[in-house]
Parts: C-alpha cells; sequence; structure tokens
C-alpha cells in the first residue's frame, strides 16, 4: 500500500509546522483551526506572530538554540496566541516540540508539533510573559535556580516571580500553584 505523506501531513492530529529561518513555510490543518487561521494567513510568516509577545518570541528563540544546537530537539509548555477568528487574541497552553533538520543551525530549517492544552489546562489568570515563562518552568518541576539559569536571571527575581503568581492564583505553596497552574 502507498502512504499518501501529504495527507498524512495534513490530517495528523496535532498541528505540524515546516519551518525555515523560525518562518512558516508550510503547516497542517489542525494548526490553522488550533491557531484560527487559514494557511494563506500562516505560511510565510514568522512565529512571532503564534507568540503573546515578540519579547517571548525572542526569548523562547533564543533559550532553545543552544539545545537544538546539542541535541537536535527540543519541547517545552508555553502559553502562544490565538491568530484570527473568533478567538483572535486568546492565550492558550500549548506543548510544543521541534527537530532541526541541521543542528550547526537549527533555526535554518526544522519540523515542529503543537498541541494545544486549553482543553485540560485553561489559562485563567492574566501573566505577563516573564511570569508564563516562570510558571511553565515551574510545572516542569524546576526550582528558583534552576528557572533563573534557563531564563538567565537571578534566582532571587524567579522568587519575586513566583510570588505574584501564588497571589494571582492565590495558592499557599508552590506544590499548590503548580497545581492550580496546572488546573488553569
Amino acid at each position: 500500500m502507498d502512504i499518501d505523506y501529504r495527507l498524512a501531513f495534513n490530517m495528523a492530529p496535532v498541528g505540524l509546522v515546516l519551518s525555515r529561518n523560525r518562518g512558516i513555510v508550510d503547516c497542517n490543518q489542525h494548526l490553522c483551526e488550533m491557531f484560527g487561521a487559514t494557511r494563506e494567513q500562516l505560511i510565510g510568516q514568522s512565529f512571532q506572530i503564534l507568540y503573546p509577545s515578540a519579547d517571548e518570541y525572542e526569548r523562547i528563540g533564543a533559550r532553545m538554540l543552544p539545545i537544538l544546537n546539542a541535541k537536535g530537539h527540543y519541547a517545552d509548555d508555553r502559553i502562544m496566541k490565538r491568530v484570527d477568528g473568533r478567538l483572535k487574541g486568546e492565550t492558550f497552553w500549548c506543548h510544543v516540540t521541534g527537530r532541526a533538520l541541521n543542528r550547526a543551525a537549527p533555526h535554518e530549517s526544522g519540523i515542529w508539533t503543537f498541541e494545544d492544552l486549553s482543553s485540560r489546562r485553561p489559562v485563567k489568570a492574566e501573566l505577563t510573559a516573564r511570569e508564563r515563562e516562570v510558571a511553565a518552568h515551574l510545572m516542569d518541576g524546576m526550582t528558583s535556580k534552576e528557572i533563573g539559569r534557563a531564563l538567565v536571571i537571578s534566582h532571587r527575581t524567579v522568587e519575586i516571580y513566583r510570588a505574584r503568581l501564588m497571589r494571582k492564583y492565590k495558592a499557599s505553596t508552590t506544590a499548590d500553584l503548580v497545581h492550580k497552574l496546572m488546573e488553569g
């Protein structure tokens, strides 16, 4: 039996993107539905249109570069933004996984998957870009020092952001905060 790879790409149960220099070369229907956009609106665009802010786009790109160089792949949970349609601008938790086709130049070309986590992890509180990054690392079980190293900020600054998150989510402990973040 011949496999129609184009059909498999288009019908995959996760969002798929082929990228070049952090731009969208091609994407499947699931990704379009997830972000509320058409293929025509996404192809040729920078990934930046999928992020809540240009700052987050830049920081995550810089953070993933050494990991892609070392391992050839990268994965994390992050907050993304719907592009168009009735939910335009809505933020949602998304699991993103990617593979560089050339580890020596990881942003040159890659294959990326996007999984919408909003059904099990809704975004309830209004968070700043840095709070979203700290929250994502807390959910990965990282300590303040580990988060500080990952984000290139001091662990004391991480603790300030964690305290803000605890207030916003009305959490009494870090474990309670992580539980509430997982719930949304």
